[in-house]
């Protein structure tokens, strides 16, 4: 299987995971989210003939019907960290992409809360892992040798491959969850998640640089747009 469609797999299978522990922790008025990262979805998939690789974020959202989702996007706001994660294993990580969340939730119009007494919850969830393994090192020179004999005498033949590649490092999925519930009545009125692969060590996949690029794919359109897409950024 090319390791481009095994990359769109692990995403998919790490969005069905968080889809399964999200609503575990605090049940939502929607089961859409069950369907992802499905049989069915990923046959979908397949046969659209959607590749997927590095870089490629799959958005799940889901809005709340009836008229509490109207309160979305005004008045006052908090972004915390959602019960039931890393238990601030990684405070800078934690932090890093609580601000970038709460970035997108005031340019979409609500305004930082000062109190804890009133106002809409922003929980922020942050789960990596890794999707494929580091490649093994290679032996950067390989061949075979053949002998041969003939009534003009005997003959050597060696054929090299040489191999300058450097082997992939491991393939590490992460996932951005994050809920708005109303303070007064703890009702979810919104929940997104997103996932992105990127490349161990690589300078470009910076915690900020991830940060940012989950939260603007998570909250594009936010309040409306709702379901199930992939972008490339």
């Amino acid at each position: 299987m090319p390791r481009s469609r095994n990359a769109r797999l692990a995403v998919l299978a790490l969005l069905s995971a968080a889809s399964a522990s999200a609503a575990s922790a605090r049940p939502g008025p929607w089961d859409r989210g069950k369907e992802l990262g499905s049989q069915s979805y990923e046959s979908d998939w397949r046969s659209r003939g959607r590749t997927s690789g590095e870089g490629r974020i799959d958005v799940a959202r889901f809005i709340a019907e009836g008229d509490a989702a109207e309160a979305l996007r005004h008045g006052t706001i908090a972004v915390v960290a959602m019960p039931g994660g890393a238990g601030g294993a990684d405070l800078r990580q934690d932090a890093t992409f609580q601000a970038a969340v709460e970035s997108e939730l005031l340019a979409s119009g609500y305004q930082a809360a000062t109190s804890a007494a009133s106002g809409q919850i922003a929980e922020v969830r942050i789960k990596r892992s890794e999707l494929v393994p580091a490649e093994a090192k290679r032996h950067p020179v390989s061949g075979e040798r053949s002998v041969g004999l003939s009534n003009r005498g005997s003959m050597i033949g060696l054929g090299l491959n040489i191999d300058a590649t450097k082997p992939l490092k491991a393939l590490i999925g992460t996932t951005l969850e994050a809920r708005i519930l109303d303070r007064a009545t703890n009702a979810v009125l919104w929940e997104g998640r997103a996932a992105i692969a990127t490349r161990d060590g690589d300078d470009k996949w910076t915690d900020a640089a991830i940060a940012t690029r989950l939260a603007h794919a998570l909250f594009d359109g936010f309040p409306t747009a709702a379901g199930e897409v992939s972008v490339k950024r």
